[in-house]
């Protein structure tokens, strides 16, 4: 069979699982929609994180990035697993002893102030609307290719579907899809490295194959040859300063991401967000420990199937042609030779890869099986909408949730804020369509913004809001806005306006780390200066840093 059958086969089974997971989980109560009822098991939502938060940037984007950067392109390893790591074992477990839905709920509740939701709810939906634009460009590359239809009808088809589970089953229908969505995506994206790793270095293992076979040193000398600075050369094509500030802004970004802290509102207590948290890390070291591997050995076979090749013999090879269709493959006979160069020189380099195109093909560039291709576009797919259906609910919660009833609303029945969540989920797919036919850049770009943006808005306000009961309202108001303006203005300007990287050359990607710095600085110079929180609030700090039934010093001493 073909691969477009096998492509067809592939994803239609795995959408009717979605869709029949979704309607088994569809909910009637608001704890249900925005929540799951916080019953979900610690290992299902171990597996529902790690789907939620390996989006399409983790499946599709990330080892291309690698592939290009060599070195440099580890600060989305190191970012994003850090970062992973820091809301784990930082911040998750307290917001889950908080026992609120949302972030903008901690955050309105934390710092008193329905102004501080409302700053919450704006930081939120364009957090969210940013990471979702990446998801669908993800799902647009995969059906243009894969199933040979328009990007715009892909990203259609693809929000019908994560839609429907959303609108049907909301929090529930979404956890459960997503735990179908990571068991896809980590074989798609297991199988094709373990083929590679063994045709290239006989080993049938990633993590070791690119340990401690040559294909490294290999690798290396083909760069120089070509002109290029050596795979593993630091900082070759980032600044070293540029290289840390967008490491911390992943990492931080991570950290306050509203789709993956609302998670852990999802399991029973605080001992079972801490089981699910780790679970998910060790869920998540899978794919991570196995993308540089992957990276390495598509770059490897790249170079060694398009350089100095014939344009007349590459272009027969079936998924050249169908890649070239999709605007994101493209060569160009510079010098008339009739042979393709890959060169670092723009003006002299002939082939033109998207970084998006580097997971999708390399099984195609390998020659694997025609179903391993087409596993691979549905593990892509599963990437994408796993994230989008999380977003999608982060969106419609803080209209719903934070806006409706906590502020328009407060008297409003179950059933009506369950409706009114439904609304906003529909709201939010034709906004995210709309950003996935125009997409502001390419998947791991875009997602990188988003991170920055979280960096910038919640992070400082969710760490000062645990672990320091002198923050008021005034000060995190004051450094919500300030961080989240500023990261905007520098993302909007470098990428968008022609504006110079002027702050050191830190680009966009990395600016979200200065804008974490002056969140933070205005925050705590702005709560010393203005009245202290309400006794309450500084007792409500306290014990939620206590362990669970422990009691407060003062209700010890009560005692005796």
């Amino acid at each position: 069979m073909s691969v477009e059958l096998w492509t067809i086969i592939i994803v239609g089974l795995s959408f009717l699982l979605y869709i029949y997971i979704g309607w088994r989980s569809r909910v009637h109560d608001s704890s249900g929609f925005f929540v799951a009822g916080q019953g979900v098991p610690s290992l299902a939502n171990g597996a529902a994180t790690a789907a939620d938060w390996m989006s399409a940037a983790s499946f599709i984007s990330m080892a291309g990035l690698i592939s290009f950067l060599g070195y440099d392109g580890s600060i989305y390893l190191m970012g994003w697993t850090g970062g992973y790591v820091l809301l784990a074992l930082l911040l998750a477990p307290y917001l889950r002893k908080f026992g609120k839905y949302t972030v903008p709920d901690f955050v309105g509740d934390r710092y008193y102030s329905n102004v501080a939701r409302l700053v919450a709810v704006v930081a939120a939906i364009f957090i969210s609307l940013t990471y979702v634009a990446g998801q669908m460009r993800g799902v647009g590359i995969v059906f243009s290719r894969f199933l040979q239809v328009d990007i715009n009808t892909g990203v259609i088809i693809g929000m019908a579907i994560v839609g429907f589970f959303a609108v049907i089953g909301g929090m529930k229908g979404i956890t459960w899809t997503q735990v179908a969505q990571y068991c896809i995506l980590i074989i798609a994206y297991l199988i094709p490295a373990i083929a590679l790793a063994y045709i290239l270095t006989g080993n049938p293992i990633p993590q070791l194959a690119f340990t401690f076979s040559d294909i490294g040193v290999k690798l290396n000398q083909l760069q120089v040859d070509l002109g290029f600075a050596e795979y593993t050369q630091p900082f070759a094509n980032k600044s070293m300063l540029d290289v840390l500030f967008i490491t911390i802004a992943l990492m931080v970004g991570t950290a306050g991401l509203p789709h993956v802290i609302v998670r852990f509102y999802t399991v029973p207590d605080v001992r079972s967000a801490r089981y699910s948290a780790g679970w998910a890390l060790l869920l998540i070291a899978i794919l991570y420990t196995t993308a540089p591997a992957l990276s390495m050995f598509a770059r490897y076979n790249l170079i060694n199937s398009l350089h100095n090749q014939t344009i007349t013999s590459v272009q027969q090879l079936d998924w050249v042609s169908k890649w070239e269709n999709t605007g994101l493959l493209k060569f160009d006979d510079k010098n008339g030779d009739g042979r393709l160069q890959l060169t670092p020189e723009q003006a002299s380099n002939e082939i033109t890869i998207d970084n998006d195109i580097i997971v999708l093909s390399t099984p195609e560039v390998a020659r694997l099986a025609p179903w391993v291709i087409a596993l691979v576009a549905a593990g892509g797919l599963a990437a994408a909408l796993s994230t989008a259906s999380g977003l999608l609910l982060v969106i419609s919660s803080s209209i719903a949730h934070d806006v409706y009833y906590r502020i328009v609303n407060p008297g409003a029945s179950e059933r009506r804020r369950v409706f009114v969540g439904r609304i906003m989920v529909g709201v939010a797919v034709v906004v995210a369509g709309y950003f996935g036919v125009n997409p502001p850049g390419f998947v791991a770009q875009v997602v990188a913004f988003a991170f920055g943006l979280a960096a910038a808005s919640f992070f400082p306000a969710i760490l000062l809001g645990i672990f320091d009961k002198r923050t008021n309202k005034e000060g995190a108001i004051s450094g919500m806005v300030v961080g989240l303006i500023f990261t905007l203005f520098y993302i909007i300007g470098v990428k968008f306006a022609g504006m110079p990287a002027w702050f050191f050359g830190v680009s966009a990607e990395g600016i979200g780390t200065l804008g974490m710095l002056l969140n933070l600085s205005v925050t705590f110079v702005v709560s010393r200066l203005t009245a202290p929180p309400p006794v309450e609030i500084q007792e409500m700090v306290e014990d939620l840093r206590m362990p669970a039934g422990e009691l407060a010093p003062t209700e010890a001493a009560g005692r005796f």
